[in-house]
């Protein structure tokens, strides 16, 4: 017996290898949407015409919250943000997963620095305040 194809439609699915890490394997839960536009990661952020490596994935280090690239961008853009993760507030660091260095994952790591540098400023200037504080304390007693 022969048999001809006549048509063949080919589909096929995809979704981000998302492993538990062996601290949070306990927890055994893994986050499926983005904590900023709430969108699934498999589907593309507000920001993307289609998911994929266009729009990785940022894997946050210190807190474990995961973001679109595009999403955390935007976030950390906003000088309110502070380089604070927008879920728990913890300062936001992330781990790169791929080798490839695109020009918005150095915005994000430049964003990052530039949130650490500021926050660096802020404790030196009250350190200084406080320090003259104390000083002017000692002068008028």
């Amino acid at each position: 017996m022969k048999v001809t194809v006549v048509e063949w439609r080919g589909f096929c699915t995809w979704h981000w290898d998302l492993a538990p890490s062996a601290e949070n394997d306990s927890a055994g839960y893994i986050e499926e949407l983005c904590g900023i536009c709430r969108v699934s990661f498999d589907g593309a952020c507000p920001s993307c015409k289609y998911p994929g490596d266009d729009c990785p994935l940022i894997l946050g280090v210190g807190c474990t919250h995961n973001f679109h690239l595009h999403c955390i961008l935007r976030w950390l853009e906003q000088e309110s943000s502070k380089g604070l993760c927008p879920m728990c507030r913890q300062i936001f660091d992330f781990k790169q997963i791929t080798n490839d260095s695109t020009e918005e994952v150095a915005n994000l790591k430049t964003l990052i620095d530039g949130h650490k540098v500021m926050r660096e400023r802020v404790s030196q200037n009250d350190q200084s305040e406080f320090e003259a504080f104390e000083g002017g304390a000692d002068t008028t007693s």
